[in-house]
């Protein structure tokens, strides 16, 4: 009997994968803040190895620079010594048999000085995001209005995403996903409810895709279009965002991306962790429109999964939260074995509770 596609080995780009079940990025905060955000403590390490399995992780948001960062204890990717604790990581992952990408990360506005060392927000307009709050030492606090940024700071933000793929495949990456979604820097200069400026940046849709497509080609310029891919959000309103016309938005967005011959487009189909019934914005003509792999995300199960890769509609299936109690969730799936469910008190609390000691299927045998 033929295995379904969905176990089946397949090609991202210049990225050979064992299989088409890919884990989502996560923020889980277990980054050594007090030593610079550093990743690759034993735990940091053994988190990624255990779920090897999947034909390709992505890793958690990793901040292109100290002001990109927005919550407590996330990783860099911007000093040597994040370099070097990152290829403990992707050395596990490796030996283990899997692929793993570095998701390069910048907040814009979704942060507060006191997790910037006193560095103010940055976004494209001078515009607070309703409703949400900053999570720092001290407790939840309100965001403050960002600072506009000019031409100068566009243009380091640029470098640092630059220098950021550079450092991945230093520290043993296969790749890098850029991150433009859920309401982030990227996404904020996209969409016209953040987005109002008057300048090159803003306006029209070309305007306000112009600093994705300036990362973009920075990026693929220090690493390759093959080893890189972008992750996008049309419809959810995460983090306060919504654009009045995605459709027009996104689709010019994703024709220019296949112009640049990109390895993958990774969509979250819907609102974030929430509904997938939105309307607004055409799935399946940006698969028909971009040459590179599709990676659907959001609310898959594994009927849903296997159907959508069987039938071509997706190239591969990001699975978020299931990864996170189910570091086998690929032979779970497989098999069709029940799934554990995660802890959502100890998503990010430090240590190894909620993180590394959630058991496989073989354990949980080797105990009943």
């Amino acid at each position: 009997m033929t295995e379904a596609r969905l176990f089946q080995p397949g090609r991202i780009g210049s990225i050979d994968i064992a299989n088409r079940v890919v884990m989502a990025p996560l923020t889980r905060s277990r980054a050594d803040e007090a030593a610079g955000d550093l990743p690759g403590s034993d735990i940091h390490v053994e988190y990624y190895r255990q779920r090897s399995g999947a034909g390709l992780i992505i890793s958690e948001g990793t901040q292109v620079s100290p002001q990109g960062k927005g919550y407590m204890a996330t990783p860099g990717i911007y000093s040597d010594a994040q370099v070097e604790g990152w290829k403990r990581v992707t050395a596990a992952v490796h030996q283990a048999g899997s692929k793993i990408l570095a998701q390069i990360w910048h907040v814009g506005r979704i942060t507060h000085p006191a997790l910037t060392g006193g560095l103010p927000p940055l976004a494209p307009s001078a515009i607070a995001p309703r409703g949400v709050v900053a999570y720092t030492h001290q407790g939840k606090v309100d965001i403050p209005v960002p600072q506009a940024m000019n031409q100068q700071q566009i243009s380091a933000v640029v470098n640092e995403f630059r220098r950021a793929a550079a450092n991945a495949l230093r520290a043993g990456f296969d790749g890098v996903e850029i991150h433009g979604a859920n309401g982030y820097l990227i996404d904020q200069f996209l969409r016209d409810g953040a987005n109002q400026r008057d300048d090159a940046y803003g306006g029209s849709v070309a305007g306000r895709c112009k600093l994705a497509l300036e990362i973009v080609d920075a990026v693929v310029a220090e690493i390759g279009a093959s080893r890189v891919g972008i992750r996008l959000s049309p419809l959810t309103p995460f983090n306060d965002l919504a654009d009045s016309d995605p459709q027009r938005t996104f689709e010019h967005l994703v024709a220019e991306l296949d112009r640049r011959g990109i390895a993958f487009v990774h969509f979250i189909e819907g609102a974030t962790g929430g509904a997938r019934d939105l309307p607004g914005f055409d799935y399946a003509k940006a698969r028909k429109s971009f040459r590179g792999a599709y990676i659907a995300n959001n609310g898959y199960d594994r009927a849903m999964a296997l159907d959508a890769v069987e039938s071509g509609r997706v190239d591969a299936v990001a699975f978020g939260r299931p990864f996170i109690a189910n570091p086998d969730l690929v032979q779970r799936l497989r098999l069709n074995a029940a799934l554990s469910a995660p802890d959502p008190s100890t998503f990010y609390t430090p240590g190894p509770v909620g993180y590394v000691d959630y058991p496989t299927l073989d354990a949980q045998a080797q105990t009943a």
